[in-house]
């Protein structure tokens, strides 16, 4: 097998300036006839051939078949220049797939995030990030939907993106949570880093090389800010490495419907995660007495500080499977309720549940049961007819618009069975 002599040398720049180069990349370039340069800073590169080398043969890029078939063309050494690192959402990719290993030769320089992070003087190793550059607008949705500490965007100017940005924030109704910086020409001379306002149309002198980082910040609602009713998702505190361990809204506000709220009484949020179901009832219904129970650790602290911002006070939170409560037998409590949220655990929990709590309920009491699993219904349904309750079974499927590049789409949110029980 011939072995290939030529070779495409893929050199990333952070600057305009041609002695800002590594001596080895400036030598490489003095000493190479064929470049390609992205055409939207042809015309700057291309002063870098000075008198010294005015026989130079370069190549517009559009990053396109265009410039494969010229790359291909080329009988002697090669150097494509790219921004940053090449191999980090960049022409590295497309390379590779068109070329043999052998032939190409990468000297990344600092990404643009790794530059960002040094400006905004904020630690990046937690830092998720995703591209919308030539790309939909989707695995940003499924990214800020997680609620990272600091997510960086690679935008594209030709498809809104920080247009699209400021609508997802508004409309996820994360805008209180994040903010908004945009990093321009980060290490070229007119390098800007700006916090946007969310609320503003965004300004008209925008560099089209930026990216967006979102920070997020620390934000407690006052008391009087929060609804009576329909809580929004964003006001609960929840675990870091599982934001998304909470009711949503929507399914939430049909089980406080179901369950059917009276003045007083005892209600039990079993598997209670963050605690916004049994902790927006008693918001509702302020003379219950709610107990929480949910035996991931530090459970018990995330429902107090919620408990705290919603200005409420459960009776009792028990950091316990419910299995070791069942097991006391005397828990006085457990025996007196008159509503019971049945949520987190397994099946066979869940039918245990149902046929320990049969046994003191009274005509009126209700149990809800929000389920995931359609395999499970049938057996959970017949648990409740058997044991003396009247059921009931809604299927809750929501969809939330979100703004994108083209237009709007309609963001589905997972589907969720409510079983309702009423003696």
């Amino acid at each position: 097998m011939t072995a290939i002599k030529r070779k495409i040398h893929v050199i990333g720049i952070n600057s305009f300036d041609f002695h800002e180069l590594p001596l080895k990349m400036q030598s490489l370039f003095l000493n190479t006839v064929n470049i390609a340069v992205p055409e939207s800073y042809f015309k700057k590169i291309k002063l870098w051939a000075n008198k010294k080398t005015p026989q130079k043969n370069f190549f517009a890029s559009k990053s396109d078949n265009k410039l494969i078939t010229w790359l291909s063309s080329q009988q002697e050494d090669v150097i494509l220049i790219s921004r940053g690192d090449p191999l980090w959402f960049g022409i590295g990719r497309i390379l590779l797939e068109n070329f043999s290993r052998e032939e190409l030769s990468f000297y990344p320089s600092n990404t643009v995030l790794q530059l960002a992070f040094s400006k905004l003087k904020i630690p990046w190793q937690d830092c998720a990030f995703v591209s919308i550059h030539g790309r939909n607008s989707t695995n940003f949705t499924k990214s800020l939907k997680s609620k990272p500490a600091t997510l960086a965007i690679i935008t594209d100017s030709k498809n809104k993106s920080l247009e699209t940005i400021q609508k997802n924030l508004l409309e996820l109704k994360l805008d209180d949570c994040y903010d908004f910086w945009v990093c321009e020409e980060i290490g070229f001379k007119n390098e800007k880093i700006r916090k946007l306002n969310v609320y503003k149309e965004l300004p008209s002198d925008i560099s089209k090389l930026n990216i967006a980082v979102l920070i997020k910040r620390k934000s407690i609602k006052e008391k009087n800010d929060i609804p009576l009713f329909g809580i929004e998702d964003e006001t609960f505190k929840t675990f870091e490495d599982r934001p998304n361990l909470l009711t949503k809204r929507e399914v939430r506000v049909q089980i406080l419907a179901d369950l059917e709220l009276p003045k007083k009484g005892i209600i039990w949020d079993i598997g209670a995660g963050c605690g916004s179901i049994g902790l927006e009832a008693l918001k509702l219904r302020p003379n219950l007495d709610l107990f929480c129970i949910d035996k991931r650790i530090g459970s018990k602290k995330l429902i107090l500080e919620n408990a705290k911002s919603l200005g409420v006070k459960p009776k009792d939170i028990f950091e316990e499977n419910i299995n070791n409560l069942l097991e006391m037998k005397n828990h006085n409590h457990l025996n007196k309720a008159n509503r019971v949220i049945i949520g987190g655990c397994n099946k066979k929990t869940k039918l245990l549940l149902i046929d320990v709590f049969s046994q003191t309920m009274k005509i009126g009491d209700i149990i809800v049961i929000p389920i995931i699993d359609i395999e499970s219904l049938k057996e959970l349904k017949g648990q409740l007819n058997d044991k003396k309750f009247k059921t009931s079974l809604n299927l809750i499927q929501t969809y939330k618009s979100l703004s994108i590049s083209e237009g709007i789409r309609l963001d589905p949110n997972n589907p969720v069975f409510l079983l309702k029980g009423k003696k």
